[in-house]
Parts: C-alpha cells; sequence; structure tokens
C-alpha cells in the first residue's frame, strides 16, 4: 500500500510590539521574573483589555502579505483552559471571526507548491513555567517556577490548510514563512528564543483519493530542522502502525529531541471542548477598507519576489536565495555595490562565495559588524576588472576591508598588492626568469607548452604574486614563438 502524508501547521509569531496585547506593560520577557506585569496581563478581577492597535496593524501586514482577506468586524474571543501559566484560566483568542482569512504562501524548493493559509488570528501568549528537577518536564518535576513577563504578549497564528504532502515541504514553508516574517519587520523572528514555534498536525492515508486519516499534534517545535525529524517520525510512527492494523489515536504529542521521537500528551480536544465564546469586555473591532489600504501599500518587497527581481538581473536562482535568506546583511551589501556599478552576477558570486567565507573564518555574523560597505565591495570588483588585483590579492584585500582597514583602494596599496599590469615592467621581470631557466625555456621553444605555467609561476614568485598572470602567460608565449 502506498501510503500519503498529510499535513498542516500551525505557526506561532511573537510580534515585536514595544507592550502587550492588552496592556501597557512592556513586552520584553528577558527581564528579571514577574516584573513587567499588572492587573490586566496577572487576570486579576475588575482589570478590562484594551487592544493594541500596533498589533494589529502587524498582523494585517502578515496576512496582506500572505494574500489573505481581511474580516472587516472580527471578534476577540475567550478559549478556556486550565494551565498553571495562564493566569486568567483562558487565553484571549479569535474563533470563527479572525483577522485574516484565506490566503497562501508559494513554497520553494524540492518540492514547489502553494500552501493554502486558512486563517491567520490574533491572540495573546501565556506565562512561562520552569519546571526544576528531573528531565525538565513537568511529570518529573520536584517543583515549578511561573514567570507572568511572556503573559499577554501580542501573539499571531497563523493555520494552513492540510496541503503539505512531506516533512521537506513542511521545513520549506516553515524557511518561506521565516523570510517573509523578517522582510516584514513584525518579530525578531528568532527561532531560538521560541519567536516562532510551530505546531504540527499530521496524519497518514492509503493513498491521494482516500479520507484523511486520524491527525496527531505535535506542539512547540523551535527550530526547522526539528520540526522536519518531528514531522518524519511521526509520519514513520503512522504509517507503522497502521501497516500492522493498529489504529492512531488522535491526541497532542511532543517532540523529544535527544530521543528523536515523538512522546504522547493528552487526547486532543476539539474546539467545543474550549468552550469559546465572545469576550464580553472587547466589542468588535471596525477594519475599514481606507485602513486596510494604508496596511498594504506599507508592505516591503516580500522575499519570492527579490528572489525573482535578482534572477531577472542575471543572478543564479541559488545565489539569489543565498541572498534573500541571509540574515547577515548579505543582500544589503549586494544591492549597494550593483547600484554603484558592480555587474550583478559578479557581485552576487563575490558576496555568497568570499565575502561568507571570510565572515566565517572571522567568527562574524554579520556585514554590519565590519567595514565592508557597498561602495568598498564595488571598488573592489572593479580593480579586478581592471587586473589591479589578482584573486589571491582581491580576498587579502577583502579580509583587510572586513577587519576595518579602510576603502579597497587604501588596503591594496597599504598592504602593496596592487597588480604589475604595465607589459614594459613585466618584460624585464620575464626576461630575469628566463635567464634563470634555460633549459626550461628551451624545452618550451621545442613544443612543451605546459612549461608555460611553471614559467608564469616564476613570475609570480619574484613578483611576490603581483604579476597579472595572465599578461605574463601571453608575454612568455610571446617570447618563446620568436625566433
Amino acid at each position: 500500500m502506498s501510503w500519503e502524508a498529510v499535513i498542516g501547521l500551525e505557526t506561532h509569531v511573537e510580534l515585536s510590539t514595544e507592550s502587550k496585547m492588552f496592556c501597557g506593560c512592556p513586552a520584553r520577557f528577558e527581564s528579571e521574573p514577574n516584573t513587567n506585569v499588572c492587573p490586566v496581563c496577572l487576570g486579576l478581577p475588575g482589570a478590562l483589555p484594551v487592544p493594541n492597535r500596533e498589533a494589529i496593524n502587524r498582523i494585517m501586514r502578515i496576512g496582506l502579505a500572505l494574500n489573505c482577506s481581511i474580516t472587516r468586524q472580527p471578534v476577540f474571543h475567550r478559549k478556556n483552559y486550565f494551565y498553571a501559566d495562564l493566569p486568567k484560566n483562558y487565553q484571549i483568542s479569535q474563533f470563527d471571526l479572525p483577522v485574516c482569512v484565506d490566503g497562501f504562501l508559494e513554497v520553494g524548493g524540492t518540492d514547489p507548491g502553494r500552501v493554502g493559509i486558512e486563517r491567520v488570528h490574533q491572540e495573546e501568549d501565556t506565562g512561562k513555567s520552569t519546571h526544576m528537577g528531573g528531565d525538565g518536564r513537568i511529570s518529573g518535576a520536584e517543583y515549578s517556577l511561573l514567570d507572568f513577563n511572556r503573559s499577554g504578549v501580542p501573539l499571531v497564528e497563523i493555520v494552513t490548510r492540510p496541503d503539505l504532502r512531506s516533512a521537506a515541504q513542511a521545513r520549506a514553508y516553515g524557511q518561506e514563512l521565516k523570510l517573509l516574517v523578517e522582510a516584514l519587520g513584525v518579530s525578531d523572528a528568532r527561532l531560538e528564543e521560541g519567536s516562532i514555534r510551530f505546531d504540527a498536525n499530521v496524519s497518514v492515508r492509503s493513498g491521494p483519493e482516500a479520507p484523511l486519516g486520524t491527525k496527531v499534534e505535535i506542539k512547540n517545535m523551535n527550530s526547522f530542522r526539528s520540526l522536519e525529524r518531528a514531522v518524519t517520525y511521526e509520519i514513520g510512527r503512522q504509517t507503522h502502525l497502521l501497516s500492522q492494523e493498529g489504529t492512531v489515536v488522535m491526541e497532542t504529542r511532543h517532540w523529544d529531541e535527544e530521543a528523536g521521537a515523538t512522546r504522547g500528551g493528552r487526547v486532543k480536544e476539539g474546539s467545543s471542548d474550549y468552550r469559546y465564546f465572545p469576550d464580553p469586555d472587547l466589542v468588535p473591532m471596525e477594519i475599514d477598507p481606507a485602513w486596510e489600504s494604508h496596511i498594504r501599500a506599507s508592505l516591503p518587497e516580500l522575499p519570492a519576489a527579490r528572489r525573482t527581481r535578482y534572477e531577472q538581473m542575471g543572478v543564479d536562482p541559488t545565489m539569489a536565495a543565498t541572498l534573500v535568506a541571509g540574515e547577515s546583511g548579505l543582500a544589503g551589501l549586494f544591492e549597494e555595490a550593483v547600484n554603484l556599478g558592480a555587474g550583478p552576477s559578479q557581485a552576487a558570486n563575490w558576496v555568497t562565495g568570499e565575502v561568507v567565507a571570510a565572515l566565517r573564518k572571522a567568527s562574524i555574523n554579520s556585514v554590519t559588524e565590519t567595514g565592508l560597505t557597498g561602495s568598498a565591495l564595488a571598488e573592489l570588483l572593479e580593480m579586478i576588472g581592471q587586473g589591479k588585483l589578482s584573486g589571491s590579492a582581491a580576498r587579502e584585500v577583502l579580509t583587510g576591508v572586513i577587519a576595518g582597514e579602510g576603502g579597497s583602494g587604501q588596503v591594496a596599496a597599504a598592504r602593496d598588492l596592487i597588480q604589475i599590469s604595465d607589459t614594459e615592467m613585466l618584460a624585464e621581470v620575464i626576461e630575469e626568469v628566463l635567464a634563470a631557466h634555460p633549459d626550461e625555456f628551451s624545452r618550451l621553444q621545442g613544443g612543451e607548452q605546459k612549461l608555460v605555467g611553471f614559467l608564469v609561476g616564476q613570475v609570480m614568485r619574484r613578483t611576490r604574486g603581483k604579476a597579472d598572470p595572465k599578461l605574463a602567460g601571453a608575454l612568455i608565449a610571446e617570447r618563446s614563438s620568436a625566433r
């Protein structure tokens, strides 16, 4: 039997607003525990929430970038459940009238396709529980510590339709979504800090035409590697179970990174279990066409459009993807260099190759932390094109520029790396080399063309790598043919 996986993702994105979703507390949960709190985010009796307009602006940016329709009167609901780090015993969320609905995201990679977006809704984050002792899980903990700094931080949930069919495709979707969120500037998008977290709904069926299987939800993965591994494992687990005529239970499971396996959690709730009802403290919002148009006009160039533009400039698709995905200012460096006259293909090649290698070698995370600018890169590429720098010399100049020694011309001059391309000067050096190696020169004249490379090497040694090797080779060949 040919089993098919059916996958849907729910992605939580913490918005980087100054204040929380329904109160004026700072949205900074890295502060000392329980210092950014007030009666509203602590759920104290009589405290009333007030929506954060900037958070609504940002969810609309996300929704419009995902090709969603904007709901004219979205409603906040109460999602009721008990957990220690949920101080009100309910979460303010959205149910049947979210802010954004019915969109899509185009995903590339080895398995490209369009992933439908069912909804993008606004809610608030919970507090943070730290389980002390044991393996860090509540089941084996001696006690738990609660920090409510995160409680009430604006949270956006992006829910796909069950359009994904492989773990690799799920990873590609997550990566493209992260790039989009970064481009929009609505979140710091740091997976390692939980600013983006993935839940995956996974089921398996007997074939493309078969009814959907029982889905299992895998909770809270905050890396692309974990997402792909967890989905891969769960597909394998369910396939094996069904192959043995077993039954998949609808449940919530947790990903164990060390064990490389999902672990059973609780029986999965349905929407009725949460007892959704409109929050009586929050009236429906009014989002008019003018507000939507204002947000739409503010959208930046999105990652897919930028990749297409780079490719139309003649940049290799792989390099274009690297530039757009780079988190170290690579695209900005490339754009500035091209605007100053650098060839797009050559600039992309250097940025994604030599620049990235130099940054890694220097253990530098971002171009912005160095002395390298688009102007310096454009100057460097111009010097290469003019024959003033050899390949090795250009890489040395790049190292100096990154270290803050000055512009490309300054570094090249200070380090005495300007290439000798003066024909008369180079001809004198070649005569000295030929006089020092008469046998090799005689054999070259006899037809052993490979000796051109040897003699060019000797010229480079005498000039400490500053000779133009192409010009030197041409002059040696010309000299050997003369009688």
